[in-house]
């Protein structure tokens, strides 16, 4: 059983805690120990405010330890293994520290706002023996883990181009307002474009040269609204978007990939197939939510010493911040194509 515990309970925490409920009402691998949340009152059970339903029902929080300095609670508690759902700007830290105590992290994403604390947060997990993984939880949602297959398999051949899309209302719940502080959360390039530019790497692998335009639309927040291209070496088409300045209460993702003998589309109905020699249908994904998924394979790895974590090692977490990095850099400067 790996004795966890979570830090932050803000509107990624609430869904995480969700689930390490889940976890421990059926006696699974994972038992939830202690969370932690600077702010008091998100014990006492508030509506949770997110946008999109990552799971949050009412909440005992009796059964576990409660903190509000997490310091105290990687001291206190004998955990295996934490849940990160901090703001970006304290991931290093509470990473490093974690790691410190021999704690197994795994960290909400985005890695970091940097390439060099990625390096720093890899190399100490590395130097104390510990795993690491970034929750970059779009390689456990059915819908893409359904796309990797197909690519991987060339079911429909190569593929040939790709559009990626994510958007939604401004995330004007976190807390002191820390998503609208470029400085912070980095905009909508580093907390939820983050997500598309972490499949096309996983997808894809890192392009040659991204060129990216984009859009400051609330002042101090960063890019609000971006689309970049990816350059490859064969040419293929490859775009993603981003928009979280949309006024409507839906949030969207979706993606349009074509194959030399099909396409295949994520709508926000599902995901459908046209290709040749078939009629054109809808395919049944795996249901389970994502980061209930990716929480089991993190515990799975802690179980297993000798597991190689071949789905979301965080060396690809590093990869994917570093392009990031590239787009903001072309965002800044008009769309200039920039090498990686």
């Amino acid at each position: 059983m790996v004795k966890t515990g979570l830090i932050g309970i803000g509107g990624m925490g609430r869904g995480h805690l969700a689930n390490l409920v889940r976890f421990t009402s059926e006696g699974e691998i994972i038992k939830l120990v202690a969370a932690c949340d600077i702010d008091p009152t998100r014990f006492e059970n508030g509506e949770r405010q997110f946008n999109i339903d990552i799971g949050g029902d009412a909440i005992d929080f009796s059964k576990f330890a409660c903190y509000t300095d997490y310091d105290e609670m990687i001291e206190k508690e004998d955990l295996d293994m934490v849940i990160i759902a901090l703001p970006t700007y304290m991931h290093k830290e509470a990473t490093l520290k974690c790691l410190d105590k021999g704690i197994n992290v795994l960290c909400e994403k985005p890695m970091s706002l940097t390439p060099a604390d990625c390096e720093e947060m890899l190399a100490k997990a590395k130097a104390v023996g510990k795993r690491l993984m970034i929750g970059q939880v779009l390689r456990f949602w059915g819908e893409y883990e359904t796309l990797k297959e197909y690519i991987d398999n060339k079911t429909y051949g190569e593929v040939t181009g790709a559009y990626f899309f994510r958007g939604g209302s401004l995330p004007v719940w976190s807390y002191q307002n820390w998503l609208m502080k470029r400085e912070c959360g980095g905009g909508a390039t580093h907390d939820q474009h983050v997500h598309d530019v972490d499949m096309v790497n996983y997808l894809f692998g890192l392009p040659d040269a991204v060129s990216t335009v984009g859009k400051i639309i609330i002042p101090g927040s960063g890019h609000d609204s971006v689309s970049t291209n990816y350059i490859y070496p064969d040419n293929k088409v490859v775009n993603a978007q981003d928009d979280w300045t949309m006024q409507d209460d839906v949030f969207h993702m979706n993606y349009r990939v074509n194959f030399e003998k099909g396409t295949m589309q994520f709508r926000d109905d599902g995901l459908y197939v046209s290709a040749e020699g078939e009629v054109p249908h809808k395919i049944e994904c795996d249901p389970e939510n994502g980061y209930y998924k990716e929480a089991k394979y993190f515990a799975n790895l802690i179980e297993n010493p000798d597991m190689v974590n071949t789905i979301n090692p965080p060396e690809d977490s590093m990869a994917t911040i570093r392009l990031v990095c590239a787009e903001e850099y072309s965002a800044d400067h008009h769309g200039e194509v920039t090498k990686l």
